[in-house]
């Protein structure tokens, strides 16, 4: 029975990386894009923002002691999100609250000039 357990277990076990799922909407100004990172500590995020992609790398640590069984998750999420949308990757700013990564881009100034609305002079 003990061996169908520790099995059990080991087949349960996850990848040596999880892919967080994200959510990303559009205003005028800005891309905000929302990642999920459930029980990771901020030290533990990395984020690297170019004018065309996010990469985001975070760790949960190992919490359990030595002789403990566990199906929680423990290892690194690892994403890359390309973005269609230049943005201002200087100005990029982060929040991080209850496993959820909040992350405001900041539009390149020729994104947001993309449409310009002309007037027509009247004679």
């Amino acid at each position: 029975m003990q061996r169908q357990l520790d099995s059990l277990f080991t087949d349960l076990q996850a990848p040596t990386f999880r892919t967080p799922a994200a959510e990303l909407t559009e205003t005028e100004d800005a891309l905000h894009l929302k990642l999920e990172l459930p029980v990771v500590e901020a030290k533990d995020v990395d984020i690297e923002v170019t004018a065309n992609a996010v990469k985001v790398v975070a760790e949960r640590k190992i919490e359990h002691k030595e002789g403990t069984r566990s199906e929680f998750y423990y290892g690194k999420y690892q994403r890359v999100i390309p973005l269609k949308t230049k943005v201002q990757n200087t100005n990029v700013t982060a929040e991080y609250k209850d496993g959820i990564l909040n992350l405001t881009l900041p539009k390149a100034e020729e994104e947001k000039n993309k449409v310009v609305k002309v007037n027509l002079e009247q004679h």
